[in-house]
Order: structure tokens, then sequence, then C-alpha cells
């Protein structure tokens, strides 16, 4: 697996707060960070297959009505 680097900015507050978490659970400031932005990503594409999911499941709802309603026209 291949590598590479990330950096951002972030008050002294947070870096410290952020180390200091990291300490206390025995990681690395960088894997805490890691896994921090991997559970954040994992709940963002989580949330937005959900949204995906809904928009299909009512697009399919609409189509199956419009569907419905010729079954009486006599065309079928």
């Amino acid at each position: 697996m291949s590598t590479a680097t990330l950096s951002f900015r972030a008050p002294t507050e947070f870096a410290e707060q952020t180390k200091a978490l990291a300490n206390a659970f025995n990681m690395s400031s960088s894997d805490y960070v890691r896994e921090a932005v991997r559970e954040k990503n994992e709940r963002l594409l989580k949330e937005r297959m959900i949204f995906l999911s809904k928009q299909l499941s009512a697009r399919h709802l609409a189509e199956n009505e419009a569907i419905d309603a010729t079954v009486g026209d006599g065309l079928a």
C-alpha cells in the first residue's frame, strides 16, 4: 500500500488536545487522526448512500404508481 502525507493547520489548543487524547489511547497522533478521518469518511459515505437510496426508492415508487395507473387503459 502506498501512502501519502496530508497536512492541515489547526489551532494550538486543538493540536494539544488531539495529542493528549492520542496518548490517552496509546496511539500516535497520526494514528489517532487517521482513525478519526476514516470514521468521518465512512459516516459521510453511509449518509450519502442512504440519501441516494431514498431518492432512488422514491423514483421507483413514482414509476410503479404511473405504471399501475395505466393498467385499466385497455392497451395491455
